[in-house]
């Protein structure tokens, strides 16, 4: 009895010994946080992790957690809707990962965030990214959101602008160095055009009909409307230069190895995206808490505006997301055209379409 006693008292110490230690790791562990934050993540270890018990092998386990976290290409609007989807109805969280979205904007280089491995997921374009690969940033595009960019020149409807060669003559109120008026100069000669700096206002384009501004077709022709002015527009993919639009990238590094992160991520940004376009108005106050000055009316404007942007062309048959061989290939010899790269990149390098879903 003594020695039965003995060895139930030291089996009750290592049971004890093992929670102790077990509720000590779990302590370590933070738990999945659904709110937006400023301030970018730095960690991929788990974020959460339960052990099952006799009290709860009847219920499912959750999925370990990873932190991780995402930087827009500007503050929150409705050409993010399908990554804030995700994050408020829990399909990141559902799929492992415990996600924070950082908005982008003037100032905020992305590229060089990821790079540095303080933020794992960014957001921008086809020549963003091989100009970034050029100058040895090793980022990669693992989808493409819009299949043609919302990106347009606006002119004030009624002027006899019919193609990329009436610019001539006009003011175009550009960013320096654009890739794809860099493209639209050579290729539509337009010698003619007097090149003013865009600088992010409307005023000075409002105020001369002749004029034309680049904007986004989900974003400006609202903004004008509601001051009166009606406008037109050539789409700038439209013109033969077609980058993909806020299509995600990471790292080599996160692909290699995180791919289980990488393909999470995908997926679940995936259905958000399907999930924003059936139920925008259910999305649209979520992203105003984010960006409080944008008014609900302008973002179901937007919302409508974008939606053949996403899921047509190849993605009507290839599903949201896809990318081909083809729009890499032609967007990369553009830029060595236009003297925007020194050389051709390695395209099988600079983007992949592994973590699709498969059609």
């Amino acid at each position: 009895m003594k020695n039965r006693n003995s060895a139930v008292g030291q089996i009750a110490f290592v049971i004890m010994l093992v929670l102790v230690m077990f509720i000590a790791g779990c302590g370590e562990k933070s738990t999945s946080s659904e709110e937006v934050s400023a301030s970018p993540v730095t960690s991929t270890t788990p974020a959460s992790s339960v052990a099952p018990t006799e009290a709860a092998t009847a219920s499912p386990v959750p999925k370990e957690l990873y932190k991780v976290a995402q930087v827009t290409n500007w503050v929150a609007q409705p050409e993010h809707g399908g990554n804030y989807a995700a994050l408020a109805k829990g399909f990141y969280k559902d799929a492992g990962l415990d996600m924070t979205i950082t908005s982008g904007g003037p100032g905020i280089n992305a590229s060089a965030l990821i790079a540095s491995g303080k933020v794992q997921f960014g957001m921008g374009s086809t020549d963003e990214i091989l100009l970034a690969r050029e100058n040895g940033i090793p980022i990669v595009a693992i989808m493409g959101t819009f299949q043609k960019s919302p990106q347009a020149l606006i002119y004030h409807k009624g002027q006899a602008i019919k193609s990329y060669a009436d610019l001539n003559g006009r003011k175009v109120y550009v960013s320096p160095g654009a890739g794809y008026w860099e493209y639209m100069k050579i290729k539509f000669d337009l010698g003619k055009v007097t090149e003013m700096k865009y600088n992010y206002e409307l005023a000075s384009f409002a105020s001369d009909e002749t004029s034309v501004v680049q904007g986004y077709i989900t974003s400006e022709p609202y903004d004008l409307k509601i001051q009166g002015i009606e406008t037109e527009y050539l789409l700038n993919s439209d013109s033969g230069f077609s980058p993909y639009g806020n299509l995600m990238y990471t790292t080599e590094d996160m692909i290699k190895n995180h791919p289980d992160q990488v393909r999470a991520f995908v997926e679940a940004t995936i259905k958000g995206w399907e999930y924003y376009i059936a139920n925008p108005k259910e999305i649209n106050p979520v992203i105003q808490e984010r960006n409080p000055d944008m008014p609900l009316e302008k973002m179901d404007y937007s919302a409508a505006a974008q939606i053949p942007l996403i899921n047509g062309g190849d993605a009507a048959t290839g599903g949201i997301g896809i990318m081909t061989k083809e729009r890499w290939e032609a967007m990369n010899t553009q830029l060595v055209e236009v003297k925007l790269l020194k050389a051709p990149q390695d395209i099988t390098k600079a983007y992949t379409t592994e973590f699709l879903p498969k059609k």
